[in-house]
Formats: C-alpha cells, structure tokens, sequence
C-alpha cells in the first residue's frame, strides 16, 4: 500500500508518462489511486505543487501541521496517537487551512473511485473494502515505511528543514528518501535521483540525513524536542497560486 501511494506522489509530478502527457498521467492516477478507497490523486496533485512551491509558508503549504495539532499532540502518547492518525489528519487539514473549489477532475476521481469501491462490495465483500482501508491508515501511520512523512520536513537538526534518507527502503518507495534532490529537482523521475545525488555529492554528502525511517518515528514519539511542532514556518505574504 505504501508503495502506491509513493506511486501517486511520483505521477502527481508528471513523471509517469512525461511532462507532456499530463492528462495521460492523471488517467494513471486514477488507476493507482483504486486500492487507497478514497479519491485522493487529483487532490494530492493540487495541493503537494504548493508544497513544492511555497514550502513552509504556514497557509499555502498544507504539508505544515496546524497549531492545534502541535498543542494538542506535544507529549509522548499524543504524538503516538498523532502518528497513527496523521493519514486522516493528512487528509483533513487542506479542507480546513487552504480550502479549494473542487475541480472537475477531482468529482471524476470520486465517480471512478466510488463505482470501484462498490465492486470490490459486491463481489468480494465488505470485509475486502475494509482491509484496503485499514491497510491505507496503516501504510500512511505507524508503519516503518511512512518514516519518511516525518523524516522528510520536521527540523532533527535546527535550522534544517530537509532531510534524506539513502537506505535500502527507497527501493520500494521510488526513491523518495532523496527528498534533498527531490525538491531541488521535483521534476527528475525517483529512478534517477540517486544520479542526481552521485554527480552533484558536494551538494549533498555533508547535509543531516537519516539513516533509518524506524528510528525517526521512534524519536519523532520519544523525544521532547521534536514533535508536530518542529518545522521551519513562515508567515504567508499574501501570495496567490
């Protein structure tokens, strides 16, 4: 399940079938989207973009927790349960900070994903539907593979707001730990950013990283410093899309 949904995030940028076939790309992103139950790649595209754009920008980048959540999940057992929740709080917080006017793809990603979910229903039973959706809260929550929604943004080392993660786990999440590379160059497909980090090292070799995504929820929970809390935040300026 974690590795459609690194699926979803690689052809939100287009780099599936190329920058020049987006629509071909959004059709892909129909089609993976199908075992997560819930329509999300149209979404995702719309607000990750901003992500890439206006990062850290506390209205614009819905990837910021809210101040709520940072208040509220603070101690040990609240990031626990942040960290199990964070898919549905994931999903939530752009529809509460940066609401947008649904757009016409997003109503044909809901029809497509509302007459597969009543196909799997009928055919296979309730108890299918569930797995997949269980299995979506737990791939996106505490899994070892979703470290890297933690990883990525939340400041370890102060005055860093980015990290990457070279170990082996990026082999089933199209490369994504090379978040470094990634968001110095959003457009390089994940199979190549390995090539990016190989021909430009001086650039990278000296930066934070991580090496284990287990170890970074298990700070992330256990240590007082870093929680919801730690990210690089700026006031928004007014800037429009």
């Amino acid at each position: 399940m974690k590795f459609i949904r690194s699926a979803v995030h690689e052809i939100s940028h287009n780099l599936a079938f190329g920058h020049s076939r987006p629509l071909a790309n959004k059709l892909f992103g129909f089609f993976a989207n199908l075992p997560i139950c819930i329509p999300m790649s149209i979404s995702f595209k719309k607000y990750h973009l901003e992500h890439h754009k206006y990062q850290g920008d506390e209205k614009l980048d819905t990837d910021l927790p809210t101040l709520l959540e940072a208040k509220l999940f603070c101690n040990t057992f609240g990031k626990l349960c942040w960290v199990i929740l964070q898919p549905l709080f994931y999903s939530i917080r752009p529809l509460v900070t940066y609401p947008k006017p649904p757009t016409f793809l997003e109503f044909i990603n809901l029809l497509i994903q509302l007459a597969f979910d009543a196909y799997v229903w009928y055919y296979f039973g309730g108890k299918v539907l569930v797995y997949f959706m269980v299995g979506a809260l737990l791939a996106m929550g505490l899994h070892p593979v979703a470290g890297h929604f933690i990883s990525e943004h939340y400041m370890y080392k102060k005055g860093y707001e980015t990290y990457s993660y070279y170990g082996p786990l990026n082999y089933i999440t199209f490369n994504v730990g090379y978040h470094n590379e990634h968001h110095d160059f959003p457009a390089v497909p994940g199979s190549r950013l390995p090539e990016v980090k190989r021909i430009a090292s001086e650039f990278y070799n000296d930066l934070p990283q991580h090496h284990s995504w287990i170890s970074v929820i298990w700070d992330f929970i256990l240590d007082p410093e870093i929680g919801p809390y730690a990210r690089v935040k700026r006031l928004n300026r007014g800037l429009s899309t």
